[in-house]
């Protein structure tokens, strides 16, 4: 039985190649409220505010005004974009195995489910962001993982379809998704056990 040797790799971004912790956010904020941490991270962490925002039902002023209504926010904009923003750190083994795809050539995309803030924020602070074939964000999109549309759109944005894709995610239904469109997927929890795997798969 052959095996299809994948000609595309497809990362998640959060929990894949950087980590987040909206608990940094909510720290940073509470300051500026009338109510405490651990009540803004509910507010805005996997939230249905945060929802809206990354499907774009909302705009950032909306998102803003909703904010400032929730929790009394008397902070200024840039405190609170920075503040929304600043929350990721690499995760360096993943990062390295990109930069290892990259400079052998082998088309390497991101799909993800984020935000106009985050996007901004980590093309600014991490400089190897640069070097994918493309990016599909569900805020552009306005769908989320695991909607259909949006692996339609990165389909459409690579040039590959099925096998030819080798897509990485933490989260079970985003990889159920991406099967059931008869990619090639690989369930991440550690980078000791995905990138043998992806080096595995690219072998044949």
């Amino acid at each position: 039985m052959s095996v299809h040797i994948p000609k595309a790799v497809v990362f998640d971004l959060g929990k894949v190649l950087l980590n987040f912790d909206y608990g940094r956010a909510a720290e940073a904020l509470a300051p500026l409220t009338r109510i405490d941490a651990a009540s803004i991270r509910q507010l805005i962490d996997q939230s249905p505010l945060l929802h809206q925002f990354e499907t774009g039902l909302i705009s950032f002023d909306q998102l803003l005004g909703i904010f400032t209504q929730e929790t009394g926010y008397r902070g200024d904009v840039k405190t609170f974009h920075t503040a929304f923003g600043d929350i990721f750190s690499e995760i360096p083994p993943m990062v390295e195995l990109h930069r290892q795809l990259h400079a052998r050539g082998i088309p390497t995309h991101v799909l993800s489910n984020t935000n106009e803030i985050a996007v901004e924020w980590v093309r600014k602070g991490f400089p190897f962001f640069a070097h994918f074939n493309s990016y599909i964000y569900s805020h552009e999109v306005r769908a989320m993982k695991p909607a259909p549309a949006i692996y339609a759109a990165l389909e459409s944005s690579a040039g590959f379809t099925g096998p030819d894709l080798l897509y990485i995610d933490d989260r079970p239904e985003n990889i159920d998704a991406a099967i059931e469109r008869g990619w090639q997927s690989l369930l991440h929890h550690d980078p000791a056990v995905t990138i043998p795997e992806v080096w595995r798969r690219l072998a044949g």
